[in-house]
């Protein structure tokens, strides 16, 4: 028999919050973390990001990590965001435990990579800190700050990774490999992440726009976040508060090109009918879609067909949450699942900042104001990647009993 799996703790960091309860906040009050650059040393500071509001100092600080310690700012946010997750759902990780940790990052230690290279080049004084440059070095900081776990893996798949690294802690704990996964994904803005994406000239100059006809890129952002995912058995033993169920999700590369998405959203309408399809969904059971949404000509005109596709005429309300956050990118699918379970457990529809005029080729307009006391059973989140690696999962209420 396949295991249900359930999400039990959330942890979150991010441009709009340090908490799961900052992030919430800042939703049902609309304010947006982007903003002018205050922690990542660059010359363009002409380019609006969303930065998680803390310096490498007081995250050392918070975590008492000594900071001579080889310790990325990636791996700060990403202790952060998994420190709140396994506090939420009440687990210390010991290995006599069934319990996993699946991370999801692209740049990694870039940042100290930028920063300690040419010393490395002159005089090797700094190469504990290239030696964290690798994606699976960030886990492995994060998963010895906390111990306990049996399996450890690191997802990389450009902007679908974190929404990635939840379907396999799904599979392994579907298929009982595990009995607990804590998975998501962490990532800090880097000179590398901005001088690439204005390479690619798809960065906004002002406040992003998702989905509308005057949108002109997007803003990159930062930030980390973790679902707890748990056995129902294991739940039950530990009487664990459920938050939701992980019902469905599915993953699709169409490989259309490097960095554009198809123009018919082929590989978005094959994720989103997957997904539903695990989850014994019918389209019109979706009460609500945190989209991809990343301001950008292609994607936002690409997504919205792949939306029509599947929906038809009975499209849910959708909202990107970009505006908020930034695009964080390969944060981006756990940072937005966090969100639509947010969305999902407190009843409310996070509103698509900056729209003022509809896509002329979309047959439908995003959630503009935040509307509360909505009644959401079903929530499906978009994560889509560079390489057309396209994501998406479904999540829904749970009448979970603890007898």
């Amino acid at each position: 028999m396949t295991e249900r799996v359930l999400v039990t703790g959330l942890g979150i960091v991010s441009g709009i919050g340090n908490t799961l309860e900052e992030t919430l906040n800042s939703l049902l009050n609309g304010r947006s973390g982007v903003g002018i650059v205050e922690y990542l040393k660059t010359n363009h500071t002409d380019i609006p990001c969303s930065e998680v509001k803390l310096s490498d100092s007081e995250m050392f600080s918070m975590l008492s990590i000594p900071e001579t310690s080889p310790v990325t700012r990636t791996a700060l946010m990403g202790i952060i965001a998994t420190r709140e997750a396994l506090t939420k759902a009440g687990i210390i990780p010991d290995r006599s435990m069934k319990i996993g940790f699946v991370s999801a990052t692209t740049v990694g230690g870039m940042e100290k990579s930028e920063q300690y290279y040419p010393d490395f080049l002159e005089n090797d004084s700094r190469n504990d800190f290239i030696k964290v440059h690798d994606c699976g070095a960030c886990t492995e900081v994060i998963a010895d700050y906390f111990g306990g776990f049996s399996y450890v893996s690191t997802i990389s798949t450009a902007c679908s990774s974190s929404a990635n690294a939840i379907a396999l802690g799904s599979n392994l704990i579907r298929h009982g490999i595990l009995d607990i996964v804590i998975a998501g994904g962490t990532e800090c803005l880097t000179k590398f992440h901005l001088n690439g994406f204005n390479t690619l000239m798809i960065l906004d100059r002002a406040h992003c726009r998702p989905f509308d006809a005057s949108r002109a890129g997007l803003n990159l952002g930062e930030g980390a976040a973790y679902l707890v995912l748990e056995s129902e058995e294991s739940a039950r033993i530990r009487k664990a508060n459920v938050l939701c169920r992980v019902s469905g999700y599915g993953n699709a590369c169409d490989s259309y090109h490097q960095t554009a998405s198809s123009p018919d959203g082929k590989g978005a309408t094959l994720a989103m009918t997957q997904a539903l399809e695990m989850s014994g969904l019918k389209p019109d059971e979706i009460d609500y879609i945190n989209a991809h949404g990343t301001g950008t000509i292609n994607n936002d005109e690409s997504e919205g067909a792949a939306i029509m596709n599947v929906f038809r005429d009975k499209i849910p309300p959708v909202s990107s949450t970009k505006a908020f956050t930034g695009h964080t990118t390969s944060a981006a699918g756990s940072v937005e699942a966090v969100i639509s379970i947010l969305a999902l457990t407190e009843n409310f529809l996070p509103p698509n900042l900056n729209f003022k005029s509809k896509i002329e080729k979309l047959s439908f307009e995003p959630v503009t104001v935040l509307k509360r006391n909505v009644k959401l059973k079903n929530v499906l989140s978009n994560s889509f990647g560079f390489g057309g690696n396209n994501t998406a999962i479904v999540f829904s209420a749970e009448n979970f009993s603890k007898n």
